[in-house]
């Protein structure tokens, strides 16, 4: 599911990518593969789409028209749940079944609102799909796809896709080839999870999704 805030928003991703870089959480580059299933670049395709359609729509168009907008995209893009899990690390199988929904809806709703807010101005931009996809040892690829300005300067963010019963998903966001958003909100959910739990980690995301929406949603 996060995630240059002068290029995507002014609560751009690559917020979150400076405290990556801070902490040393970065991906290690995967290799170059060609003879991988070109079908994991489709949903982020539409994903692009969805967010240009976003952009353009702008900020004059109520929050919560874009959100609603982006949700079926951004539901059919990725696995929330693998995102989530991979996110809060090994506390997350020994959650109670309440728990993990509660948690499961909060982030799902989060992570609605960060495309939504980041992606909210438009000015020209398009979006780019490298042809050339990358593969990691665990049969997971890397689509890479770049935002590009008039004056030709780029913001990258891959996509770690996982294929499933559902097909390609996106298991996690890489800004500038190599920050993992999951690593990041691994160390961001970790203080909320050991001062208070599930409950404080969904509160804290209900906060995260009213701040974002400028408290059209909560």
């Amino acid at each position: 599911m996060s995630y240059n805030s002068a290029m995507i928003g002014r609560r751009g991703l690559l917020g979150l990518a400076s405290a990556a870089v801070a902490g040393g959480l970065l991906w290690r580059p995967a290799r170059a593969d060609t003879a991988i299933d070109m079908g994991a670049s489709a949903p982020i395709q539409s994903l692009d789409n969805a967010l240009l359609a976003a952009m353009r729509a702008g900020e004059s168009t109520p929050f919560s028209q874009r959100f609603a907008a982006l949700a079926p995209v951004i539901d059919q893009t990725f696995d929330p749940e693998a995102v989530l899990a991979a996110s809060i690390g090994l506390t997350w199988p020994g959650l109670p079944s309440d728990q993990k929904a509660q948690l499961l809806a909060a982030f799902r709703h989060y992570t609605v609102a960060s495309y939504a807010a980041n992606f909210d101005t438009y000015s020209g931009q398009t979006f780019q799909i490298l042809p050339a996809l990358r593969s990691v040892s665990n049969g997971e690829v890397i689509v890479q796809s770049r935002l590009v300005k008039t004056d030709g300067s780029v913001t990258q963010l891959d996509y770690v896709m996982r294929s499933g019963p559902s097909g390609w998903k996106a298991v996690d966001v890489l800004a500038d080839g190599s920050i993992s958003r999951v690593a990041v909100q691994r160390s961001d959910f970790r203080h909320q999870l050991t001062s208070g739990g599930a409950p404080a980690l969904v509160a804290a995301l209900q906060n995260k999704v009213a701040n974002l929406s400028g408290g059209m949603l909560t």
